[in-house]
């Protein structure tokens, strides 16, 4: 029995081993969303600009993009002059202000300029709960059909958009 109990510790290590073997080469990044393939969730958030209240049913209907930045968030402002790139050719993106207070967002657009078709004000960060945001900024495509096709977390740059872009539809 002793001789056995000096075989665990390597058991132990070949298990750990193989575990850890398993998960080499995958995205440490990637977390899947449970919103794809599934229509946008409902909301009523107040937009920055004109302090309306907004719906699902006042978004585009074709493709767009929602964003979800806040000016606390340093890689939003890494993000953001890809987005003007992005809206100035056409791309519809909807900004969702994320954990934020309304005059720094006012701010920021007003200095960076507003890629944004609309831009709606999610405080208390209720919607992005909604939406399995873990943090800004996390860019979601929804189609024409107002369904969540693909979930970007991070930076939307020049070497990512193609993907992004293809499931624009």
């Amino acid at each position: 029995m002793r001789k056995f109990l000096l075989f665990v510790p390597f058991v132990l290590f070949l298990v750990l081993g193989v575990v850890l073997y398993l998960q080499l080469g995958k995205d440490t990044q990637y977390m899947p969303s449970a919103l794809i393939g599934k229509l946008l969730p409902e909301f009523t958030l107040v937009s920055l600009q004109d302090d309306q209240v907004y719906t699902k049913d006042d978004l585009p209907k074709g493709a767009y993009l929602i964003n979800f930045w806040g000016t606390w968030c340093p890689a939003c402002h890494v993000e953001h002059p890809f987005l003007m790139e992005l809206a100035e050719s056409g791309v519809p993106i909807i900004g969702i202000d994320y954990k934020d207070q309304k005059a720094p967002a006012e701010q920021w657009l007003e200095q960076k300029g507003n890629p944004y078709q609309l831009v709606l004000m999610d405080e208390l960060g209720n919607f992005g709960v909604d939406m399995g945001v873990t943090g800004a900024p996390e860019t979601f495509v929804v189609d024409s059909s107002g369904v969540v096709v693909y979930r970007h977390q991070g930076v939307v740059n020049a070497e990512n958009w193609p993907e992004l872009k293809g499931y624009m539809k």
